[in-house]
């Protein structure tokens, strides 16, 4: 649990998420808190650690090296999330194999404006990667230990969760969803998320990711307007160039032809960064090997199958963080 100025609500999520896992070895990651955030979560058998770079990015970076566990669970410390269904994401993260269950929010708690924005940004990395993992802004995620240690966590603050939902499209890491409540904020408590500016940097993050992860689709869409442009420019000399033999317009020649250069090298470093590209997600995905499927490492235990026949047969029993 990341976490910053959250005392009214710290006690209540980690003890609710005690009762929803018996066993869980709850974390907060104290974030710079000015109030009794580390009293609080101590109190309610928290182990509480610290990161002094602020961000929810950086403290997700620093749990991710930290933190030994067969399975992962990621959740804000305001008490917006429903803790209850922690077993749900946890049973289909087993059951089916998986390496990430995002919890999809449902439910009226959303400030003016966020609803709208959180659909705008989803819609718009799903037209990019070909989904969005139902809400890609979820806090609220399970993991396997392989996804989690092969997982290059570059983000500082909110972007963290667009980073994550990015990174599982790309390399086309085993995930699913479940719906899970989201209600308001604890009484006493302040939102981190600041609209228009963190609205900001997840487009701005989402634009990056776009230049990373489809070079091809972001340098030739920028490479298709400058050659539009490019043809503009040079159409009218060329018409005039085939009606009277003369070019009287060299200044406009000469831009429309760096244009159209420029076209060109930028197709050509789109091919150089998609081999880059491809290079990285081999070296991600020979990293994602090296760990065991969380199945391989779960214990059979009915308790979080709906149909205990269905539950794997392994040996050691997962540590749950």
């Amino acid at each position: 649990m990341p976490c910053h100025n959250e005392e009214a609500a710290i006690a209540k999520v980690v003890a609710d998420l005690q009762v929803a896992v018996p066993g869980m070895d709850v974390y907060v990651y104290d974030n710079c808190s000015t109030d009794r955030t580390v009293e609080r979560a101590l109190a309610a058998g928290a182990i509480v650690c610290s990161e002094p770079h602020k961000g929810k990015g950086n403290v997700v970076r620093r749990a991710f090296a930290d933190i030994d566990a067969d399975i992962y669970l990621l959740i804000d410390g305001d008490d917006t999330y429903e803790a209850a269904a922690a077993p749900a994401l946890i049973e289909l993260l087993v059951s089916e194999n998986l390496d990430q269950v995002v919890g999809v929010r449902r439910g009226s708690a959303y400030r003016s404006g966020h609803e709208r924005g959180n659909r705008l940004l989803n819609r718009i990395v799903a037209g990019i990667f070909g989904d969005s993992m139902g809400d890609m802004l979820s806090g609220y995620r399970v993991f396997s230990r392989r996804f989690v240690k092969s997982f290059p966590a570059v983000s500082r603050e909110f972007e963290i969760e667009t980073e994550l939902t990015v990174h599982s499209l790309a390399l086309r890491i085993p995930s699913s969803t479940v719906d899970v409540g989201f209600s308001d904020r604890a009484e006493g408590s302040e939102s981190k998320l600041r609209t228009y500016r963190d609205g900001w940097k997840i487009l701005n993050v989402i634009l990056t990711l776009t230049r990373h992860e489809r070079p091809i689709f972001f340098f030739g869409l920028v490479s298709a307007l400058i050659t539009l442009v490019s043809i503009a420019l040079a159409t009218p000399v060329l018409a005039q160039y085939l009606a009277t033999g003369q070019v009287p317009r060299i200044p406009t020649l000469i831009v429309a032809s760096f244009l159209m250069m420029m076209a060109c090298l930028l197709l050509l470093a789109a091919v150089i960064i998609d081999g880059t590209r491809k290079a990285r997600h081999e070296a991600s995905r020979l990293s994602y090997m090296r760990y065991p499927a969380v199945r391989g490492t779960y214990v059979r235990d009915p308790a979080y199958y709906a149909d205990a026949a269905a539950a794997p047969m392994a040996v050691p029993a997962p540590r749950v963080g």
